[in-house]
């Protein structure tokens, strides 16, 4: 049975305006370099400083730019710009799921135009503001992404895949009680991880995240990792799944809805089997 030990919160600030709503992360290969995305249309990178225990202790920004429709204009936030899910595939290709408008895109840099996939049918018929959350990219460079809700709370969450230049749905993840989906990353173990959240309200939220072997017919051999207590973190959106030299690390970052009363916070574990 693997074994999941917490490694730590960092809480991030910066006094500038546009910062906030986070997410998406990915984390690069040796845990030293971050991207994140905010669900306003804005993607920021740099360096993460860690102690000798491999615990956070700052991150220093390096970049930051307006995401780019694909005439090169700047995104609106809104339903044009509502970026969701963030994927990095291991040549740097950029790839961004967006709700409101549902659709997938690709950026050769964070200021290229965009390079949007085609839209199946069923892209559009997504509940709204319920869309494309998740997005993970294998090493062939093939994307999987799932609706943050299914339609009803007894249907699976649909998984689509891109590759070889087509849509197609190959299978589906089982849904249990309230929990929705908002992030998701292939490991380096070529697991798939689902970041899930279940909102109560005043309580605030609840956060899971699931493991399942991949194949080409689908998920298998489901592992819950973590579930934490209502308070125990914010709102939970982004994750990335890396390697710390000793395990799995698992680093996942909140989207603070630009309220004063959240925060930014990225919460780390690590998977030891």
């Amino acid at each position: 049975m693997p074994k999941v030990e917490y490694v730590a919160t960092y809480v991030w600030r910066m006094e500038d305006e546009g910062f906030g709503g986070f997410s998406g992360i990915e984390i690069s290969a040796d845990g030293s370099r971050f991207t994140v995305l905010s669900d306003r249309a804005t993607i920021r990178w740099g360096s993460v400083q860690r102690d000798a225990q491999g615990r956070i202790r700052g991150l220093e920004l390096a970049g930051r730019a307006q995401l780019r429709d694909s005439a090169g204009k700047p995104l609106k936030p809104g339903w044009q710009g509502d970026s969701e899910g963030l994927a990095i595939a291991p040549d740097g290709t950029i790839w961004i799921s967006f709700e409101g408008l549902t659709r997938v895109a690709r950026h050769d840099t964070p200021d290229s135009p965009a390079q949007p996939l085609p839209r199946p049918p069923e892209f559009k018929a997504m509940q709204r503001n319920s869309s494309l959350e998740a997005l993970a990219v294998l090493p062939d460079g093939t994307l999987l992404t799932l609706p943050e809700r299914s339609g009803s709370l007894t249907r699976p969450f649909p998984v689509w895949r891109w590759r070889n230049g087509a849509w197609d749905q190959p299978f589906a993840i089982p849904r249990s009680g309230d929990w929705l989906a908002v992030g998701a990353d292939i490991g380096p173990d070529g697991r798939f991880y689902l970041l899930e959240r279940d909102f109560k309200g005043l309580l605030g939220f609840r956060t899971r995240v699931r493991r399942f072997d991949l194949s080409e017919s689908g998920v298998s051999n489901e592992r819950v990792l973590l579930e934490s207590r209502p308070l125990q973190y914010d709102n939970l959106e982004g994750i990335s799944v890396w390697h710390d030299g000793q395990g799995i690390r698992i680093t996942l970052i909140s989207d603070d809805n630009f309220g004063w009363l959240q925060r930014t916070e990225l919460v780390e574990y690590r998977v030891a089997e």
